[in-house]
């Protein structure tokens, strides 16, 4: 068994979010009203890079919900009401929380998803945990294999798009327009940009398909229920293309679990070449991320790009004998 690598901070705990008292007096009030009773306890969730308002609340009467809550003009509103549009369209066989309700009050956008009595898997993965967030992805993709056009009522996006227009770092720092990241030079990269540079290009004419994917599958998007069940959560940035992509970017942490993550993408008809694509494509982006100023968002999201761009170059280095 390799080494196993753990993040700085265990990804339940990377969120910095606003408390309950913390929000408008009205717009508490407004919630109240809407759940049916005061408000006696608001779990603010751990996980997470957003400084938006998210916590599990719970009324007088035992009424519980997800709420989500941000201010009208901050990006992150746009993506709670993003999200409430794709989930409350998710076929029945997708396991993901679906919205309860939204409302717009002291000019905040809030969106009250059904409540998981859960965790965030952690790390180094269990095999059990693992294995039903793999399972309930691939339960998924088949469900969205073709999307229903309520769903696409949404403009999703193609993976080769975001591919070409948003990772292809590797290819920007070949032609000069952006530098080495030094959160590079602890790995292979340096060495190996040409190789890189093909992989990335050659990436999107192998991501190409009609089928709904998460687009951000990554370890703290899951929690795992009291039955040991997972859900998959945050369906902010969905795309249409090859959803073994997403199994790769989950699976870059149980590469760094020491787990065999290769054996795990069988049965997802991943070409290897689109797979070593995927880890170059994931890795530059990360790794140019993480070199960074300050996250506005999270102290913890540079580490978390830190740490999965290193081991998702590990993870390719180790695929390519490099």
């Amino acid at each position: 068994m390799r080494t196993i690598s753990l993040p700085d901070v265990p990804y339940g705990s990377t969120a910095v979010r606003p408390g309950w008292l913390d929000l408008p007096d009205s717009l508490r009030q407004a919630i109240a009203a809407r759940l049916g009773g005061p408000v006696v306890t608001a779990l603010s969730a751990g996980g997470g890079f957003t400084r938006a308002f998210a916590a599990l609340v719970t009324t007088s009467a035992g009424v519980t919900g997800f709420v989500k809550a941000a201010p009208l003009g901050d990006p992150t509103a746009d993506w709670y009401a993003r999200e409430a549009f794709i989930t409350s369209r998710l076929p029945a066989e997708v396991a993901a929380p679906r919205p309860l309700w939204t409302m717009i009050d002291s000019d905040y956008f809030v969106l009250c998803l059904e409540p998981v009595d859960g965790h965030v898997p952690a790390l180094p993965w269990s095999a059990p945990e693992l294995d039903a967030a793999l399972n309930a992805w691939s339960t998924a993709a088949e469900a969205l294999a073709t999307p229903s056009g309520d769903l696409l009522e949404a403009g999703v996006p193609r993976l080769s798009d975001i591919l070409r227009d948003e990772m292809s770092w590797w290819s920007a720092i070949a032609d000069g327009r952006e530098p080495m990241p030094r959160t590079a030079h602890d790995t292979v990269a340096p060495t190996r940009l040409a190789h890189l540079v093909r992989l990335e290009r050659e990436l999107p004419a192998l991501v190409t398909g009609d089928g709904l994917m998460h687009g951000d599958l990554r370890v703290d998007n899951v929690l795992i229920d009291r039955p040991g069940r997972a859900q998959l959560c945050d369906w902010t940035w969905p795309c249409l293309g090859a959803p073994w992509f997403d199994t790769v970017s989950l699976l870059v942490t149980a590469f760094a679990s020491g787990l065999d993550a290769d054996a795990y993408l069988a049965g997802w008809d991943a070409p290897a070449e689109g797979v070593d694509g995927a880890l170059a494509a994931l890795a530059g982006y990360w790794l140019v991320r993480a070199d960074g100023g300050p996250s506005s968002a999270s102290p913890h999201s540079r580490q978390h790009q830190r740490f999965s761009g290193a081991q998702a170059m590990a993870w390719l280095a180790d695929r390519r004998g490099w």
